[in-house]
């Protein structure tokens, strides 16, 4: 089987509300967050941090809905601390073949310092004339 790896969902530019050494292992993430981009509970993700450079991945775990909670847990505490600004990245493996007929669409969210949602939109990959055609910014009215 021939697959890649895609982008599929990114928080862009949350801030951390807390670090908790104390707790093993993940990432807590307000559950709306995640849904509205598609990260699954226990899906790993990526994460860079944009105050220091530090890059590492875990696990996210759902953290109460509206909290707007983003609290890196053990060892990944001390990689950070309460505002810091995070990109999280979340991916999933494609059939290369599949991609080429169907597509791809990556979920995108830009917060603001509250960690309300700034900005919402899609990238994607069409598949157009046998070759995929990247679109930075497609708003989600266009892709439902």
């Amino acid at each position: 089987m021939n697959t890649i790896r895609l982008m599929c969902a990114k928080l862009h530019r949350v801030r951390v509300t807390s670090a908790n050494v104390d707790y093993i292992g993940s990432i807590s993430i307000d559950a709306e967050l995640m849904e509205k981009v598609g990260i699954l509970p226990l899906q790993e993700v990526e994460i860079v941090n944009l105050n220091n450079a530090q890059r590492w991945s875990t696990y996210a775990i759902p953290a109460p809905r509206g909290s707007r909670e983003i609290c890196p847990n053990g060892g990944a505490a001390l990689l950070c601390q309460p505002g810091d600004i995070l990109i999280i990245y979340a991916y999933q493996d494609c059939e290369r073949h599949k991609l080429m007929l169907e597509g791809h669409v990556a979920s995108v969210l830009v917060a603001d310092e509250n960690n309300e949602v700034a900005d919402f939109f899609f990238q994607t990959l069409t598949p157009e004339n046998g070759q995929l055609v990247f679109r930075e910014r497609v708003e989600p009215s266009v892709t439902n």
